[in-house]
């Protein structure tokens, strides 16, 4: 049986390969994807303890260093660190634009601090009559700036010129992105160190605080510490204390990590069932390809086990070899993965690790496919009885073939005829082919669509929602004067002022903090749009609006009702009615009519901010006034944001878009390359017949080909809507607390997909054809026994 086990593999070779380097497609994606996991998530997780990531974090307006021993006393709380945080404007010789940086205190005299600066270059401050600062290293490499450099700062409403003695990292700003963008800007954002005392001499801060850091003690109630800690700041302006689970950086790895966990499951799954359906068209072939064999072998006395364990270790034998492939593949990809994670995600070291475990369910589930997509069939050689079996076939009935019936065959060619013939009356081996082509197809488009989603969110996003193209913040809140002021900043044509307050909502027992962002009735700049691009308004009086994702955080419906409680400097809880829930393509986010949040506040006319229409041609003039203005405290230049999308989405992306159309590809090659050699080694001894009664090479190819082109166009109609299918199932796994796909398969997406299928079956036509014209005519004509 193993001689016989030897013979069939090399009998089936070309099969034998394209298998398992299909499920070996399969086993490297999902071993690369939860290596690159497992990676990054020791090498976080690491990098948090060694330098003291904070557990609870707390903003407030000012507060004096006093409470800050309050806070340490709070039961649960092992250490309470208060810092000096501002955000600040940056004039850098190589931008025209103002960079906005978050200058955060540190303090130089203690040996372990929370949230711990790690050098990469430099050393830390140590003149304190100097403005000497440490920088965020992706900052710092994206200006090439070095220890010893200088960058002029607007600090307290007075330019000052600070030295840079040192780049590094913090666990605090693992992902630095700026506020109101949805990623990383390195060059127009960064964060920069510098000692407590110059801080508060240049904010006029001393002996007070507006920051602070908490670390809990083990098995602290973290709600009930963030209560006591909110009861403290609230009379100082404390704007709501909330969890590392929370805190920015945190949350975008944890939201990445996430989403690189679905899509370790979902796709190496699509391909494995793939696989195993592949596994199922062969070895059904194969069975029926050798009832005789096998009725001869159970006429010698051989146990159905026997004959079954057969098939199994045949099974087995080319998972093994596929799972060996996949897992060398995985491991060097999880490498190639891990180091593009790093250009994202600043670590001090990365500690790289091979998911062992990862690798071995992906082994067992490879395993599990095959067999399960060869069970039926290795049922039926089990089954078989020996009579029956060694029996020839009976003549096969072709009058009440559809063909017949209605009077098609009399148009037909004899060649027509046959491969008519042969398709109807071998339903199950064509439905079994179209289906494995029809596969073919889906996987292509499922590794195609995400390049229309993402064009379709950067369009969305910049052109038909974002309409600004400058967002200005403010230090703090400013008067109506301050929209005359930005009127007759140079090149403004258009201004749109918003109000934003920190707030923290409640249904029932579930919470959301984020801001409450107050708009005109019909904003013109930065306009609201649903998932059908139809603008969101909100009328005055009419409640707050809600977007779908928030609505699911929180469990409420239009017309429910949530407590809003107020974080800004005058503290309140109220509540209001939820008027509008709408879907959209972002995370959670919360609405009111600019008048009504003004009334809320219990203020006049008070901005955050304002949106801007410039003209491009004084976009330079703009800037240079706007770095001369102490009340501004961020710039975003829209259009710069959506470069550096592009080029974040370009880099994050990249990598799983090449593997995924690679394997997509290699799928669907691998899929219609093995049904094009099984119909040849089924139809080999029909073909050699016809030669030998006087068909031309010619002619005996187009049986063939016909049949394999007629199989291909029928999998084209039913492949597109089973892609479409698989990237559905794609975008509900990648929907996340602060982020949602939307589903976009472009014309081409398809187009291009039928192109690969139709160039793999003629690709495969011309192999297979060759293979014909080199047939061994007596070899195949020999009669089995």
């Amino acid at each position: 049986m193993n001689r016989l086990l030897i013979a069939d593999l090399k009998r089936m070779w070309r099969q034998g390969l394209a298998i398992p380097l299909l499920l070996a497609c399969g086993i490297a994606l999902f071993v690369m994807s939860n290596s690159s996991v497992r990676s990054v998530e020791n090498t976080r997780n690491r990098y948090y303890q060694q330098y003291r990531f904070a557990d609870v974090f707390a903003g407030l307006v000012r507060a004096p260093q006093s409470l800050g021993n309050r806070i340490a006393e709070i039961p649960g709380v092992q250490r309470a660190q208060t810092r000096i945080v501002r955000d600040v404007l940056l004039d850098i010789d190589d931008m025209v634009e103002p960079a906005s940086c978050r200058l955060v205190s540190i303090e130089t005299d203690d040996p372990s601090p929370m949230n711990a600066v790690y050098l990469t270059r430099g050393s830390f401050p140590r003149d304190p009559d100097r403005s000497e600062v440490i920088l965020s290293e992706l900052f710092a490499e994206a200006h090439q700036l070095l220890p010893g450099d200088t960058i002029d700062c607007i600090m307290g409403g007075r330019k000052q010129t600070l030295r840079i003695v040192g780049v590094g990292l913090s666990p605090e700003y693992v992902y630095v992105v700026q506020p109101g963008l949805m990623l990383t800007d390195n060059r127009r954002y960064g964060v920069a160190w510098m000692p407590r005392r110059q801080m508060e001499a240049a904010f006029n801060m001393e002996g007070a605080f507006n920051y602070v850091s908490i670390q809990l003690q083990p098995h602290a109630n973290t709600e009930e510490v963030i209560a006591r800690l909110d009861r403290l700041t609230k009379p100082f302006g404390g704007t709501g204390a909330y969890a590392r689970e929370d805190q920015e950086s945190h949350l975008r790895v944890a939201d990445e990590m996430s989403q690189m966990k679905t899509m370790a499951f979902v796709m190496p799954t699509i391909f494995l069932a793939v696989s195993g359906f592949l596994f199922n068209i062969v070895f059904t072939r194969l069975i029926n390809q050798q009832t005789e064999q096998i009725a001869t072998l159970r006429a010698f006395g051989y146990r159905p086990s026997e004959v079954g364990w057969h098939y199994v270790k045949m099974v087995l034998l080319l998972v093994g070899i596929g799972s060996a492939i996949g897992c060398l593949a995985g491991m060097r990809m999880s490498w190639w993965l891990t180091d593009a994670y790093i250009r994202f995600f600043r670590f001090p070291t990365i500690d790289y690790e091979f998911a062992t475990r990862y690798a071995v369910i992906a082994i067992l589930s490879a395993a599990a496919a095959a067999i399960a997509g060869t069970f039926a069939a290795i049922r039926k050689a089990v089954s078989l009885q020996p009579a029956v079996a060694m029996r020839p076939p009976a003549p096969r009935d072709y009058h009440g073939l559809w063909a017949e019936r209605t009077g098609l065959s009399r148009w037909l060619s004899p060649v027509a005829r046959m491969v008519v013939r042969r398709l109807e009356t071998n339903r199950l081996s064509t439905t079994l082919s179209v289906l494995g082509m029809a596969l073919g197809v889906a996987i292509v488009v499922l590794g195609s669509f995400f390049e229309d989603t993402i064009d379709y969110v950067v369009s969305f996003q910049f052109d038909k929602s974002q309409r600004q193209d400058v967002n200005l913040t403010f230090v703090e809140t400013l008067s109506p004067s301050a929209v005359h002021d930005m009127q007759h900043l140079p090149g403004v044509s258009q201004v749109q002022p918003y109000r934003s307050a920190p707030v923290k909502l409640r249904h029932g027992r579930r919470t959301e903090r984020l801001a409450l962002m107050g708009l005109d009735e019909v904003p013109q700049l930065y306009r609201i749009l649903d998932d059908q691009e139809k603008q969101v308004t909100f009328p005055v009086r009419e409640g707050l609006t809600l977007s779908e994702k928030l609505a699911e955080t929180l469990d409420v419906r239009t017309g429910d009702r949530v407590t809003v409680e107020v974080l800004d400097r005058r503290q309140f809880v109220k509540e209001m009615l939820v008027a509008k829930v709408f879907p959209n393509f972002s995370g959670p986010a919360a609405y009111l009519n600019r008048q009504q949040l003004h009334q809320l506040l219990q203020e006049g006319e008070q901005y955050s901010g304002a949106f801007l229409s410039v003209d491009p041609a004084r976009l330079d003039q703009l800037y240079e006034e706007v770095k001369q203005t102490p009340t501004i405290a961020g710039v975003t230049d829209q259009s710069a944001a959506r470069a550096a999308f592009d080029e974040a989405i370009s880099e994050s992306t990249s990598i799983m878009r090449v593997v995924y159309a690679v394997f997509s590809i290699g799928i669907a090659l691998g899929v219609m390359y093995n049904c094009a050699i099984i119909i040849l080694a089924e139809r080999a001894r029909d073909l050699a017949t016809l030669r030998v009664m006087g068909f031309r090479r010619r002619e005996v190819s187009m049986v063939l080909l016909s049949e394999l082109a007629v199989i291909t166009l029928l999998s084209l109609p039913i492949g597109l809507p089973i892609g479409y299918a698989f990237a559905y199932l794609t975008t509900v796994a990648l929907d996340t607390d602060t982020q949602r796909f939307p589903l976009v398969i472009q014309p081409s997406t398809y187009a291009y997909a039928t192109v690969i299928i139709v160039a793999g079956a003629s690709l495969s036509a011309l192999y297979v054809r060759r293979m014909l014209n080199s047939l061994d005519l007596v070899s195949v004509l020999k009669v089995k026994e």
